[in-house]
């Protein structure tokens, strides 16, 4: 590695141990594609990933910084009572999103395989968070979501710790949760995974919006919904469950902006 790659430029803390900083970086870069992707709403919406070797422990985006100010440093980490803890020296005191903490620790609290949540607002996930009928599995990307969205009632702004726990029942194990008249959340048992989710489904409702505008929707036969969900790659951790489409997404924005990783 030359002494001018980004890894060098911004080196690990010392008081930081490698996994969590490896873990930081990643969820930065994450919150950079999504600033890439127009996936942002000012400073709010929230991407959590747990700290590996730290039960209990997870990252979350600073309350305050638009998405393409985050950064591996300034990445709140907080327990599951939604503590501060572990702040990088040098660091200022970010507070975190309540409506983030409601539902993001009462999943990681629950779901040991729940590593990454993601939740946001694009306009055409929650178009169809809107609809009574919801997602319609009638294209390419919403067929390899098939038997994997929920729903949940809406109850307003989630900042009640009791609806953390209604919102985790509503999940009932499934991967995609649509908040109706609000927005997506996607669990991962991985980073790219829960981001592979979140791509699917934004493309999913965006054809679905464009479809609806033109006429009725074509439906799939319930074998070739089954099919797809085997063959999709983003489920399956023998091909990686996305991880190579999210490096691929990782370069694009280091190249554009490595500080990321500072």
């Amino acid at each position: 590695m030359n002494a001018s790659s980004p890894v060098d430029r911004y080196p690990r803390p010392e008081a930081v141990s490698p996994a969590e900083w490896d873990a930081r970086v990643q969820l930065a870069a994450c919150y950079r594609i999504f600033d890439h992707l127009g996936w942002t709403e000012l400073i709010y919406n929230h991407i959590s990933l747990r700290v590996p070797d730290e039960p209990g422990h997870f990252l979350l985006n600073p309350f305050g910084l638009h998405y393409s100010e985050v950064c591996a440093s300034n990445l709140v980490k907080v327990d599951l009572a939604g503590h501060v803890v572990g702040r990088i020296e040098g660091e200022p005191v970010w507070p975190i999103n309540p409506a983030g903490f409601t539902f993001h620790g009462a999943i990681h609290q629950a779901l040991p395989e729940a590593h990454c949540v993601m939740h946001v607002h694009t306009t055409p996930t929650m178009a169809v968070c809107c609809l009574d009928e919801g997602l319609s599995f009638t294209n390419f990307y919403a067929a390899q979501l098939h038997g994997k969205v929920a729903y949940h009632e809406f109850e307003g702004i989630t900042v009640h710790l009791d609806e953390g726990r209604r919102i985790l029942a509503s999940a009932a194990g499934k991967p995609v949760l649509l908040l109706r008249n609000h927005g997506p959340v996607t669990i991962g048992f991985s980073l790219a995974n829960a981001f592979g989710l979140m791509w699917l489904l934004t493309r999913a409702c965006e054809v679905q919006q464009s479809a609806q505008a033109m006429g009725r929707l074509r439906p799939i036969a319930q074998p070739v919904l089954e099919a797809c969900v085997r063959d999709s790659l983003n489920f399956d951790p023998r091909f990686g469950a996305g991880q190579d489409a999210f490096d691929a997404m990782v370069r694009l924005v280091e190249r554009r902006d490595p500080s990321f990783r500072r």
